[in-house]
């Protein structure tokens, strides 16, 4: 449906400040991937299917390579879910077909089931800390995050790590009620140089579609990321 046709005068405050006032503003600007990187990571975590139908096929055409796209879809199953993410791989896979992309994609998996908890513990070090070498052990649960979360997907090629801590973070504030993993999130940015000031303009970018209450609780969960 044409919101301009059926909604004009939404359309156009809803445009202006979206594409405009937000992308331009001064001292939050962020280069055009990552902007793309952080928009469809906060519509995933949202929920929003019809947006980011909306503007998978503009980040495309701005650079977002097609194996970019899908890694973000996939990683989004951690911390969102199978039942969350599949509508979006779905969308994914139509519009890449619609624009004549071949699937399957090249893998990019580096890790097998018989290394991926070893590689997994590595990432969350690197990220986290050496500390994280021994969490593994805390229980199945905790297991699991090595080796599925972060041996499954945190190791494949496509997107870098600190490219992923910037998704995760994007999918647990747009989601909103993951307030602690957010934080924990913030901290793991901040030790891959995704600094507090990056991550204010990733919320600032992210704003239109989670509204102001979600973006101003990932501001305080930063902040107090940066406390601690």
């Amino acid at each position: 449906m044409n919101l301009h046709r059926t909604d004009p005068e939404f359309a156009e405050r809803f445009e202006y400040f979206a594409f405009d006032e937000v992308i331009n503003e001064q001292g939050q600007q962020l280069p055009e991937f990552t902007r793309y990187l952080a928009v469809l990571a906060t519509l995933i975590g949202c929920g929003g299917v019809d947006a980011y139908r909306e503007i998978l096929p503009k980040a495309l055409e701005k650079g977002m390579t097609p194996i970019a796209a899908k890694e973000i879809v996939y990683q989004a199953t951690d911390y969102l879910g199978y039942g969350r993410m599949l509508p979006f791989l779905n969308v994914t896979n139509e519009i890449l077909t619609e624009q004549g992309v071949a699937l399957p994609l090249d893998g990019q998996a580096t890790t097998s089931l018989e290394n991926r908890l070893e590689k997994g513990i590595a990432a969350q070090a690197a990220i986290f800390g050496e500390q994280m070498k021994e969490a593994w052990k805390a229980g199945h649960i905790n297991r699991w995050l090595a080796a599925n979360c972060f041996g499954d997907y945190y190791t494949r090629n496509g997107l870098s790590l600190a490219e992923r801590e910037l998704i995760t973070f994007c999918f647990l504030m747009a989601q909103g009620g993951c307030e602690p993993q957010l934080i924990a999130h913030s901290k793991g940015n901040m030790n891959m140089g995704n600094d507090r000031d990056f991550l204010i303009k990733v919320v600032s970018q992210c704003l239109p579609y989670i509204g102001y209450p979600r973006s101003l609780n990932a501001i305080s969960c930063i902040n107090k990321a940066l406390e601690e």
